[in-house]
Formats: C-alpha cells, structure tokens, sequence
C-alpha cells in the first residue's frame, strides 16, 4: 500500500454468505495494528443496483455489486452519493485464494490500482 495509508492493517477478513432470496452479504473486518477492529457489511443482490451500507462507514455508506463470472465480483463503493472506489475480487480455481483489484485517486487526481492478495480461513 501507499506509505500515505500509514500502517498496514494486521488482519484483513472478508466473509461472503448467500442471505437467500437472490441477496448475499458481505463482511469485512479490518484489524488495526492496535488490534482495534473496523466491522463494515453489506447486503445486496448482485444487479449492479445500490445497497447501504452498515457499520463502519469511514470509506464509503453504498455499494453497487455485479458477478460478471462464477469466480468474479465488483463492487463499486460512495459516498454521499460520490463514486469512491471500483473493487473486483477474483477466486482462484480451487476456492483457495482471493485477489481483490482496487482502483481509486490519489492526493492529486491521478488514479492507481493496487492488488491484496487474501488465503481462505475456516
């Protein structure tokens, strides 16, 4: 990450569940190096339409969700209406491995992408 995020998190977890009736729910849960604990979630359907968000809501309040293939989900996150960041999370062929692609702009209008890369934990 860019040293202007300052320190990286010591825990990352993203739990996705299918919340039945064609909506999941995702929550993520971002563990500081202090061991305090951002908890943000989200349930929606994948049709690319707005869901709100709850919980930790610092970086964006909505998201927007498509799966264009079985392994593949993007999301797109605002705030106050405002487009904040595009996420696309992709999962290797056997369920093991996550890589999550996210875009945004920096300090001066210039955007970057960068790449997590996350291992499933039962």
């Amino acid at each position: 990450m860019p040293d202007s995020y300052g320190p990286p998190p010591k825990r990352v977890t993203f739990t996705f569940e299918d919340a039945g009736s064609g909506q999941w729910r995702t929550e993520i849960d971002i563990v500081a190096p202090n061991d305090s604990v951002r908890h943000s979630a989200v349930q929606y359907r994948r049709d690319g339409k707005m869901a709100p968000a709850e919980g930790d809501t610092n970086e964006a309040d909505s998201a927007a969700f498509n799966s264009p293939a079985p392994n593949v989900l993007v999301m797109g996150l605002a705030k106050n209406k405002v487009l904040g960041a595009v996420r696309v999370y992709t999962i290797s062929a056997d369920g093991k491995e996550m890589t999550e692609s996210a875009t945004n702009v920096d300090t001066t209008g210039a955007p970057f992408v960068r790449n997590f890369h996350f291992r499933r934990i039962r």
